[in-house]
């Protein structure tokens, strides 16, 4: 398929230092504004849709990925656990640590995460290091009234990809190693929160790339950054590819829909270590001409 060549943005203010791993977008409606995290850099970053003005907050530790609770507190899965963070005016965050699994191995942390529909949040963990391709990753549940369940899909390398439906009936997961580069779809029980009949939803083998985060628009599709193919791709609900974006980036890693309309993919991107260009690891816009289904809050609080 040939790539479109819609118009692409930097949404970012002039000057801004590129993300080593930009990672996590997310869209607060109440802010009109724009989250994201640089995981080696251990910060959140906001960015003021309207003022363009950037924000940023240093954590103890790497955070992968958020969301946040119904009075804006964030919900961060780092390296040791799953950890509730309230940012401040003053630029400090002060962190509190909500629930850790065992870890099997050393060196590991949690990777991508989000909210299902009813709004219990789900993230995975990998061994950090990505060479070793060791399947000791695997998924969890963090419901909410702060439990935090046992491994409910095991045996992944780098777990990435989560993102439900419309109704919520669909959950998608996917890893993203290139010995892996495979996208699953579950039957997903909205009541308990439980997926069942796991099957293939897209082999990304099959195409360029490894799919990295994702997202879902109002029509049921499933879009995924294609890392290390500088697209994004779009597949219906019955795992066809329909679209396909190019993007002025070589490793975008995650997409999330927000603007006033939720017509406007926010993406973020990976910096290359030798050879990146101007655009790597930067914040890019683009509107594809369908809106988002709009993305849950955790529903506890924290």
């Amino acid at each position: 398929m040939q790539p479109e060549t819609l118009a692409v943005e930097r949404f970012e203010a002039a000057g801004q230092a590129p993300c080593e791993v930009g990672e996590s977008p997310v869209w607060r409606e109440p802010e009109q504004a724009l989250y994201w995290v640089d995981i080696p850099a251990r910060t959140i970053a906001r960015l003021d849709a309207g003022t363009a003005k950037r924000t940023e907050w240093r954590l103890p530790e790497k955070v992968a990925c958020i969301t946040f609770d119904r009075h804006g507190t964030v919900l961060a899965g780092c390296e040791t656990g799953l950890f509730a963070v309230t940012l401040s005016t003053a630029l400090e965050a002060s962190v509190r640590k909500l629930a850790a699994p065992v870890f099997p191995l050393p060196n590991m942390r949690f990777n991508d995460g989000r909210c299902d529909r009813q709004g219990r949040f789900w993230a995975g963990t990998m061994v950090q290091d990505m060479a070793a391709a060791n399947p000791s990753g695997s998924l969890f549940r963090y419901d909410a009234d702060g439990t935090l369940s046992a491994p409910i899909v095991d045996g992944l390398i780098v777990q990435n990809g989560l993102a439900w439906s419309p109704h919520g009936t669909t959950m998608y997961l996917s890893d993203s190693h290139p010995a892996r580069r495979l996208v699953w779809a579950f039957d997903y029980d909205v009541e308990t929160g439980e997926p069942r009949n796991r099957r293939i939803f897209a082999d990304l083998n099959q195409f360029a790339g490894r799919p990295d985060g994702a997202a879902v628009d109002t029509d049921g599709c499933y879009w995924t950054c294609a890392n290390d193919a500088g697209l994004l791709l779009r597949f219906t609900p019955d795992g066809r590819l329909d679209r396909s974006i190019a993007l002025p980036v070589t490793k975008p890693s995650m997409c999330t829909f927000g603007g006033r309309e939720l017509d406007t993919l926010f993406v973020t991107s990976i910096r290359p270590a030798n050879g990146a260009n101007e655009h790597d690891g930067h914040l890019l816009a683009v509107r594809p001409g369908v809106r988002g289904a709009p993305e849950s809050n955790y529903a506890g609080v924290l």
